[in-house]
C-alpha cells in the first residue's frame, strides 16, 4: 500500500500586503497577516482592502492567506469581530488563526486554525481542538521531534503547524501575564511589552546578588534549518517563520532560504512530499540567515534540552562574526579576517564591561574601517560582529522578479482547425478549440510556431515546452498565433485565480458541516433544529450531521477551568459551561487571581543555563544546600519576581504575589 503524497507548506509572515507579495515571490506557500484589529501583533494591522489584494496575488500561485485574529476578545468586541470576519471572507482569505473559543460558537464562513496562543503541547489538546472543529493547530515552540511525532500519530487527521525560525517567547505562548501585570499591556491582547527582554539581577533568598544586570529571560532566535526534513518526517506539514513585525529584508531572506531547502527535499523525495503551491521563484540574491536580524541561533528544544538557548548579554541583534580588531589607528580600525566590508555597514562589539556597543562604517577600504566617530572602549583582539550588511540590505530592497508558473503547451490539428492545450504538472489547466483554415506550409514551420507561442511577456507564466502534433506542416500567421496565445493566457489567469466562495455556500459546505457537527455536538445546549437554521442544511446534510454526531465520543472537559484558559467574554464562558464545566475562572486581564501567581511558565530554566541543574548537569547534590533558594529576579526599580523550579516537569515559573 503506497502512502499519500503530503503537501508541505512554507508559511511566511507579512507585516503588510507588499511584504506578503514579496514572500510569495520568494517561495512562500502561504502567508499570515494581521487585519485591522484582534491580532496578536497590535502594531501589524492591515486594511481588508489590502488583504484582498494580497489574496488575489497569492491565489494565482495556489498559495494561501491566513489572517491572525488570535487575541482574546471582550464582550463588546464579539459582534465587531464577526463583521470583520465576514469582510475577510469576502476578501478571499483562506483561514483564520484564532485563540478565543467564543468564535467556535458562531457560524463562521472560514476554516479555523488554532493559534499557538492556545498552548498546544499534547495529543490530548490536539484531539480536543480537532473535535472543536479546528483544521490546523500551531504547536508550542517548546516541543521536540519526539513529541511532535507522538501528536501526529495520535491525531493524524489534524494538520500540524510548527515554527522553524524567528524570535522566541520564553513563556509558553498564551501563558504569559508579566506584561499585563507590570505594564497593563496584555500579551493575549497583542500588546506585549517584552518583559522577558529586560535586564534583571538574580538574587538569592537573602537578597544577595548572584548575577547582576543580565537578560536572564531573553532567548536567542530559533533556527531549525538543519532539521526541517526531520520535522516533516515527524508529521509537521506547515513550517512557520515568525516575524509579523519584521521588515522586508528579513522576510525575503528567510523565506527564500527555507523555500530552497524544501525544494531540495521535494526533489529527493517526490513520492512523499510536494509543495502546497506552484510556480518557480527567481530570486536575484543568495539567501543567508546570518545576514538579517537575529540574536544568535538555537534549535530550542527540538532535540532536547541544550545549553545554547539564552542570550543573556543583550536582547539586541549581534549579527555575524566578521573578525577581530587588529589595530586601532587615528581615524580607522584595522580588522583581521577575510570578511568584505561596505560603506554603511553596522559593526558591534562587547566592551570590557560586557555591554554591547557599535558604530557605523562611514567608509570601508578593504579591511580598514573608517567610522563616523571613533568607538569608545574598543581594544585590540576584540571580536567584531556585523549586524547591518549594507550591500545585502540594498539587494533585499530591490523588487523580487515575479514568480512564474511553468506551462507545457501542445498544439494539434483538428478537422475544423486547431486545438491548443496548456498543462501544468502533467494536468490540463486550459485549452482552446480554434476554427481556422488549414494552410499548407512551403517550408518547415515548427521552430517559428514554438517561438511565437513561447512569448509570455511578463504575464507570470513561463512556457517550458511546446509540442506540435500536425498531420502535415501548416503555415499559421504570427498574428493568429499571438491572438491564440493571449486567449489561452486569459484562461490560465482565470483558472489560477481561486473564486471567492459565497457565505451561503461556505456555510453549507462539507468542511463546515464537519466542523459544525464537532462543535455543536459538544455544545449540548444547542439542538439540531438550531443547527439546521444556522447552516441552512438540506435533508441529506441533516442526515450526514446526525451520523457525524453519533460517531463522536470526546470526553467532557474538567469541571474547573483555570484563568490560564484566558476566558474573557460571555460566549467563551458559555462554550465551556455547555461542555460540563462549572467553576470557570475569568481571564487574568479581567480579574487577576489572588495569591502567588505564575506570571510566566517556561521550559527554559535559569538554573540549568547557569550550570546548577542537578537533574541534567550532574551537579553535586550538596549544591542544593548552598544555593540559598528561593531565588528571585529583580528589576532596577526594586520589583522582585520569585522563581519556582518544577524539576519533575522540567519547568520554571516566574511568579508574583498578587
Amino acid at each position: 500500500m503506497t502512502s499519500r503524497i503530503r503537501d508541505i507548506e512554507l508559511l511566511a509572515p507579512a507585516r503588510n500586503a507588499e511584504i506578503g507579495i514579496e514572500a510569495i515571490n520568494c517561495g512562500a506557500d502561504a502567508v499570515y497577516i494581521g487585519a485591522e484589529a484582534y491580532g496578536a501583533r497590535h502594531a501589524a494591522g492591515n486594511r481588508v482592502e489590502d488583504i484582498a489584494r494580497l489574496c488575489d496575488y497569492a491565489h494565482r500561485y495556489g498559495a494561501k492567506v491566513y489572517v491572525t485574529l488570535n487575541t482574546i476578545l471582550y464582550d463588546d468586541e464579539l459582534q465587531k469581530a464577526c463583521r470583520l470576519i465576514d469582510r475577510l471572507h469576502d476578501a478571499g482569505v483562506d483561514a483564520l488563526i484564532v485563540q478565543d473559543t467564543a468564535l467556535l460558537t458562531m457560524a463562521l464562513p472560514l476554516p479555523l486554525h488554532a493559534s499557538t496562543q492556545m498552548d498546544i503541547r499534547s495529543a490530548e489538546k490536539v484531539r480536543l481542538l480537532r473535535d472543536w472543529g479546528f483544521e490546523q493547530a500551531v504547536l508550542a515552540r517548546e516541543l521536540g521531534l519526539k513529541e511532535m511525532a507522538e501528536i501526529h500519530q495520535a491525531c493524524p487527521e489534524m494538520k500540524l503547524e510548527a515554527f522553524v525560525h524567528g524570535a522566541l517567547c520564553v513563556s509558553y505562548s498564551g501563558q504569559c501575564y508579566a506584561s499585563q501585570y507590570c505594564f497593563g499591556r496584555s500579551a493575549n491582547r497583542g500588546e506585549c511589552a517584552q518583559f522577558c527582554r529586560l535586564a534583571f539581577d538574580l538574587q538569592d533568598a537573602q537578597g544577595n546578588i548572584m548575577v547582576k544586570g543580565k537578560h536572564l529571560l531573553s532567548l536567542k532566535d530559533m533556527n531549525r534549518s538543519r532539521s526541517v526534513e526531520q520535522m516533516l518526517d515527524a508529521g509537521v506539514c506547515s513550517l512557520k517563520i515568525e516575524g509579523r513585525l519584521k521588515d522586508m529584508a528579513y522576510v525575503k531572506n528567510t523565506t527564500a532560504y527555507y523555500s530552497h531547502l524544501l525544494d531540495k527535499i521535494v526533489s529527493r523525495r517526490p513520492q512523499e512530499y510536494c509543495r502546497a503551491s506552484y510556480g518557480q521563484c527567481h530570486t536575484t540574491f543568495q539567501p543567508n540567515l546570518n545576514k538579517t536580524f537575529n540574536r544568535g541561533f538555537t534549535e530550542y528544544f527540538l532535540h532536547g534540552r541544550t545549553e545554547d538557548i539564552a542570550s543573556i548579554h543583550t536582547p539586541k541583534a549581534v549579527g555575524e562574526p566578521v573578525g577581530e580588531v587588529k589595530e586601532i589607528k587615528r581615524g580607522f580600525v584595522l580588522v583581521s579576517g577575510t570578511s568584505s566590508f561596505h560603506n554603511g555597514d553596522g559593526i558591534c562589539y562587547f566592551d570590557t564591561d560586557g555591554t554591547l556597543q557599535g558604530f557605523r562604517v562611514n567608509r570601508a577600504d578593504n579591511n580598514k574601517l573608517y567610522p563616523h566617530l571613533m568607538p569608545q572602549g574598543l581594544a585590540v583582539k576584540t571580536p567584531l560582529y556585523r549586524n547591518h550588511d549594507a550591500a545585502f540590505e540594498s539587494a533585499m530592497l530591490r523588487p523580487t522578479p515575479q514568480r512564474t508558473i511553468g506551462i507545457d503547451l501542445k498544439i494539434e490539428d483538428t478537422d475544423y482547425g486547431f486545438h491548443l492545450t496548456a498543462n501544468r504538472e502533467h494536468r490540463t489547466v486550459a485549452s482552446l478549440d480554434i476554427k481556422a483554415e488549414h494552410q499548407p506550409a512551403v517550408k518547415p514551420q515548427t521552430d517559428r510556431i514554438v517561438a511565437e507561442l513561447s512569448k509570455t511577456g511578463g504575464t507570470g507564466f513561463e512556457i517550458t515546452s511546446v509540442v506540435t502534433e500536425f498531420s502535415q506542416d501548416y503555415f499559421i500567421p504570427a498574428s493568429l498565433l499571438g491572438q491564440w496565445r493571449r486567449l489561452l493566457i486569459e484562461k490560465l489567469n482565470a483558472q489560477c485565480s481561486m473564486p471567492k466562495v459565497s457565505r451561503e455556500i461556505a456555510l453549507s459546505s462539507n468542511a463546515l458541516l464537519e466542523r459544525a457537527a464537532r462543535q455543536w455536538s459538544r455544545l449540548r445546549g444547542l439542538t439540531l433544529e438550531s443547527c439546521e437554521s444556522e447552516a441552512s442544511m438540506n435533508n441529506s446534510q441533516i442526515s450526514n450531521f446526525k451520523s457525524q454526531i453519533s460517531n463522536l465520543h470526546t470526553p467532557p472537559l474538567p469541571q474547573r477551568i483555570p484563568f490560564t484558559e484566558n476566558i474573557s467574554n460571555h460566549a467563551a464562558r458559555q462554550f465551556y459551561e455547555k461542555q460540563g464545566a462549572h467553576e470557570i475562572e475569568p481571564a487574568f486581564e479581567l480579574s487577576p487571581p489572588k495569591g502567588n501567581v505564575a506570571l510566566m511558565t517556561c521550559r527554559h530554566c535559569i538554573k540549568y543555563s547557569l550550570g546548577l541543574c542537578v537533574k541534567y548537569l550532574n551537579t553535586d547534590k550538596r549544591t542544593r544546600h548552598i544555593l540559598n533558594e528561593p531565588w528571585a529576579l529583580a528589576l532596577p526599580d526594586g520589583r522582585r519576581f520569585p522563581l519556582e523550579f518544577d524539576c519533575r516537569h522540567c519547568e520554571m515559573r516566574v511568579t508574583a504575589k498578587i
